[in-house]
């Protein structure tokens, strides 16, 4: 019954952006409202881990502090520059390296914050 109503949700949906005289742009508005939610629910994820996690992060030295955050800089900025990366000839390629390089990065000072 469930999975039923989701695939008639997704059906009227479709329905709206193919036939509805400005289907495409309200596609794009409900794509950008999802990705906004999505970020707004990252931001408020970090937010919280922050909170739960003052004492770590108080006691890391301002060399790895400015590492992890420069670290969560670089995926915001990466996110927003996705589309103009992505664009690009070989940006692709530059914006896989630098998010693995912001997940070492934040792997690695997480890592060293938990280890005695």
């Amino acid at each position: 019954m469930r999975t039923a109503r989701n695939v008639a949700i997704i059906l009227v949906l479709a329905l709206a952006v193919a036939f509805a005289p400005s289907g495409g742009n309200v596609a794009d508005a409900v794509l950008t409202a999802l990705t906004m939610g999505f970020l707004a629910g990252i931001s408020w994820m970090l937010f919280v881990l922050s909170r739960e996690n003052q004492l770590t992060l108080a006691t890391l030295s301002d060399g790895r502090r400015a590492i992890l955050y420069g670290a969560f800089g670089l995926l915001a900025l990466l996110v927003a520059g996705t589309d103009k990366l992505f664009s690009s000839g070989g940006g692709t390629l530059l914006w896989i390296v630098m998010l693995v390089a912001a997940v070492v990065a934040i792997w690695r000072v997480w890592v060293e914050a938990n280890t005695y």
